[in-house]
């Protein structure tokens, strides 16, 4: 058996340090609390950074620049509600199409009337699933025509079939299926994913988000440094080269679309269960500009990079720079304007996105690959020990023998 080595004991050490933050602080922080605001960041966050190393799959390790990002959530995020939906709630829920709504199955309903609470988690797993399978099956078919082409072409056409993907869902003649564009609701959300022992409810939100990103971040981890993920490299760096070494290029491609589509897809249910509503309206372009924005941030062809770039993604922008909005912020007061009449003063609304985008400038013209470059966290951790080493090791006398 292989001996882990120090950077990854201490990188599985810090992980599990994260876990056992997050039960803990769940316990203590009440929702109406200020700090409650810490809970929702890392639920988003930890959320954001699996569909961040998900695009990085695809996009850093292949190198096939792709934009279909937001529609392949959206796939994903419908199939969760539609298949944990109860049923009493979707003649409700499907207003225009009571009579007529196709699916008339929910999994957390059947198997937690069989099996109780175990069997509820249980059919939310299966429905999570099947969201990544869904949309790693649509992601076959559209990576038919698309993965034949390169660069920009690649982008542009993703781009447009998530498009399409969404004016599909909205279409009238799917409302049996899909409810038209109408918001799905009611569905199993992170109010069902507390426990109540001996009368006593624990907070497992946040813990139950955030293992289920780092379980499926572990499976692309596994996958990068498998042969597999070697050929991806070698697609990324020279396709020619890759080809003249026996990979076949089109199958490849297809399968890092494909494996990382389904982890879009499982990505975008656990989006669905923290937001607690799916419209395709939340499904924009502008989505998927966001995560790249993430990938780049962290770097490009690093797993580690798109959990911290994620991280400081979501904790900046919904949550440290609030206050240039709504108050103040370290001490300064609100940025304001005046208007048109005199002494009357009209406030800006969204200035910490300015501050947040001069952030991003500055990262981009300092660390040009990255806050992470392309290296993970064993490698920091073991440059870190060995500047350590260095620090304590003892510095020679003046006027030894040798002198």
């Amino acid at each position: 058996m292989k001996k882990l080595s120090v950077g990854n004991s201490i990188s599985i050490l810090v992980l599990i340090i994260f876990f056992v933050l997050t039960i803990v602080l769940e316990q203590f922080i009440a929702p109406t609390d200020r700090m409650n605001m810490l809970l929702v960041c890392l639920r988003q966050g930890s959320i954001f950074a699996l569909l961040a190393v998900a695009m990085n799959l695809l996009n850093g390790f292949t190198g096939l620049f792709s934009l279909g990002h937001a529609g392949f959530m959206l796939i994903g995020a419908t199939t969760y509600a539609l298949f944990s939906m109860p049923l009493a709630e979707r003649s409700i829920v499907f207003t225009w199409f009571s009579d007529s709504y196709v699916i008339r199955i929910s999994f957390p309903e059947v198997l937690g009337n069989l099996l109780g609470g175990p069997g509820m988690i249980i059919g939310m797993l299966i429905s999570i699933i099947l969201a990544g399978l869904v949309t790693a099956a649509f992601a076959f078919l559209v990576g038919l025509p698309v993965l034949r082409m390169r660069s920009d072409y690649l982008a542009i056409a993703t781009l447009g079939f998530a498009e399409i993907i969404r004016a599909i869902i909205m279409w009238q003649g799917l409302g049996p299926v899909t409810n038209a564009g109408n918001p799905l609701r009611s569905f199993t959300r992170t109010a069902d994913l507390n426990v109540t022992i001996g009368g006593q409810t624990f907070g497992l939100i946040t813990f139950t988000l955030a293992f289920l990103s780092a379980v499926c971040i572990f499976i692309i981890f596994l996958l990068v440094t498998s042969s597999y993920g070697r050929a991806f490299k070698a697609i990324r760096e020279d396709e020619i080269a890759a080809e003249a070494m026996g990979i076949n290029l089109f199958k490849h491609k297809q399968l890092s679309f494909c494996i990382s589509s389904f982890f879009v897809g499982v990505g975008g249910a656990l989006l669905a269960i923290f937001m607690g509503t799916v419209a395709p309206l939340q499904f924009r372009a502008a989505m998927t500009y966001e995560f790249l924005l993430i990938v780049v941030l962290g770097g490009i062809g690093s797993i580690t990079g798109s959990i911290v770039g994620a991280m400081l993604f979501v904790f900046a922008s919904m949550w440290w720079l609030r206050g240039l909005d709504s108050g103040t912020f370290l001490g300064l007061d609100r940025i304001t304007i005046f208007g048109v009449n005199l002494g009357e003063r009209v406030f800006v609304s969204g200035f910490r996105m300015v501050v947040f985008s001069v952030i991003i400038m500055c990262i981009v013209l300092f660390f040009r690959r990255g806050l992470c470059g392309d290296k993970e966290l064993p490698y920091y951790v073991n440059k870190l020990r060995e500047l350590i080493a260095r620090k304590s090791k003892p510095k020679p006398e003046a006027g030894g023998a040798d002198a």
